[in-house]
């Protein structure tokens, strides 16, 4: 679908008699890093995955992006297909977009997977580390390949122009007043080796946010959620269906 200057690609699957969940990969990522949550929800939600511009197959922006001009094109894709106060999951750079769309036009819940938002993500060699946890859960092994190609320090030197320019104006925004201004259920999934969003920023978000709650996965770093990916879709499952608070203690 076209917006603005950009193509977007999404793919839409599910109960569509369910409530509509919205999921935002992060940076470098594509529909493919959030469509293994999509599966295990589908069959009570209606699912939405969008592939954000300069990602995946939808088109490179025409200039330098903010998180705010993604902001934008998201508000604008949901409201052409019609979606409105949508569950929004989003991991990492997704989740920066989650946290302005939250505060501005309001979800029913909203789930931050590892999303930093006020300092840089740091370009330096997980990917080593997370290759090693594909390896050993099962349910991702067929995105090992696509990890080593695209998720590491090469995001920078790789890039585009425009998308190294999007790269900077997006990570050095702070977001922190958006935080203070959700008044939806917010569910934080972090896990405790993650150094690119660090466990302190998402302990902080909990205790600024009006109702957020932290869990945090002890050995898990920045894809938390997928490597502890059953234990994650049982949290969500309550969370999304009886948003009981003792969740999130």
């Amino acid at each position: 679908m076209n917006i603005k200057d950009v193509y977007v690609n999404f793919i839409q699957y599910g109960n569509k008699s369910g409530k509509n969940i919205v999921l935002l990969h992060g940076w470098g990522q594509n529909i493919e890093m959030m469509d293994p949550i999509g599966k295990r929800l589908q069959k009570d939600f209606y699912i939405t995955i969008i592939d954000l511009p300069g990602f995946g197959k939808s088109s490179e922006p025409t200039y330098g992006y903010t998180v705010y001009d993604y902001f934008e094109i998201v508000d604008e894709l949901l409201r052409k297909l019609k979606i409105k106060n949508p569950i929004m999951i989003g991991h990492s750079f997704g989740g920066r977009i989650s946290i302005i769309y939250a505060a501005k036009k309001g979800v029913e819940k909203l789930v931050l997977l590892a999303s930093p938002f006020k300092r840089s993500v740091k370009k330096n060699t997980f990917k080593i580390k997370l290759l090693k946890f594909l390896k050993k859960v099962p349910v991702v092994k067929e995105l090992e390949s696509y990890m080593k190609t695209k998720i590491g320090s090469r995001d920078y030197r790789n890039a585009t122009p425009i998308m190294r320019l999007i790269l900077v104006n997006t990570v050095n925004e702070d977001l922190t007043e958006y935080l203070k201004q959700i008044e939806s259920p917010t569910l934080l999934i972090w896990g405790d080796l993650d150094t690119e969003a660090p466990l302190e920023d998402a302990k902080y978000a909990e205790t600024i946010m009006k109702d957020a709650g932290l869990i945090i996965y002890q050995g898990a770093t920045h894809y938390a959620y997928l490597e502890r990916i059953n234990e994650v879709i049982n949290v969500l499952n309550v969370f999304l269906k009886e948003g009981k608070k003792w969740l999130l203690k």
